[in-house]
């Protein structure tokens, strides 16, 4: 099993809910390089607006998406996570949509670009700025609804994110800087994330705790990376 697989991508569904869905798009590798699909009602009816995250492309994407309504644009939330967003906006004829702060992005897409700033366009998603640093390189937005919080890299839910006994786990490389002051008070009712399945009950409570046992639980969660690195 590697960190990052490639070949021929194989559509898991993850993360159902009644307004969304998630999908791993190569089951078999570490990292869980996971994408989501949010479906908003459109304000001049017809078919919900459905704007997608982060998206690894997969057979049967389209039949997935459709489900929920029509594709509505393509969102990067995270500077490296430019994954098949041109390809999937392309081929649904919608803008990809990056935030306006976000640098280094949109120059390597093939589609067009449109800027958001403090709300996804009418989605009714705000935007959250959950990092924005040259140390160590890392652009990430997250977007909440008062219900969802997607958050695209800085909490995971894959092995190598989580310490003893966390269903969330603060990225490795933010362990002794957790952003608590993006994402605390926050108290969603589901946490969808960019590596691993989300969190679909008790989220804030799995939020808060990510938050306040990131710094406590880093030796033990690097180490246990040491010893899986190792075979040990």
């Amino acid at each position: 099993m590697g960190m990052k697989e490639d070949g021929e991508p194989e559509l898991h569904e993850i993360d159902r809910f009644d307004r969304g869905v998630g999908w791993i798009a190569y089951p078999g590798e570490t990292m869980e390089r996971a994408s989501h699909a949010l479906a908003v009602p459109n304000e001049e009816g017809g078919d919900d607006d459905v704007w997608v995250i982060d998206p690894v492309d997969a057979p049967g994407l389209d039949d997935l998406l459709a489900e929920f309504g029509s594709v509505a644009g393509v969102v990067v939330g995270l500077d490296r996570h430019k994954r098949d967003s041109g390809t999937l906006a392309t081929r649904h004829d919608v803008p990809v949509y990056v935030p306006e702060w976000m640098t280094g992005v949109a120059d390597g897409i093939d589609a067009p670009v449109r800027r958001f700033g403090d709300r996804l366009a009418d989605s009714g998603f705000e935007s959250i700025r959950i990092r924005d640093s040259t140390l160590p390189p890392w652009q990430e937005v997250g977007l909440f609804d008062g219900e969802t919080l997607v958050v695209p890299e800085s909490l995971g839910s894959s092995s190598y994110f989580r310490g003893d006994r966390e269903r969330l786990g603060v990225h490795p490389m933010l362990r002794l800087t957790p952003p608590r002051t993006a994402l605390s008070g926050l108290d969603p009712e589901r946490v969808l994330v960019g590596h691993g399945v989300g969190v679909l009950e008790d989220a804030g409570a799995a939020v808060e705790d990510a938050l306040a046992g990131s710094r406590r639980k880093a030796p033990g969660l690097y180490a246990k990376t040491l010893r899986s690195a190792f075979g040990i």
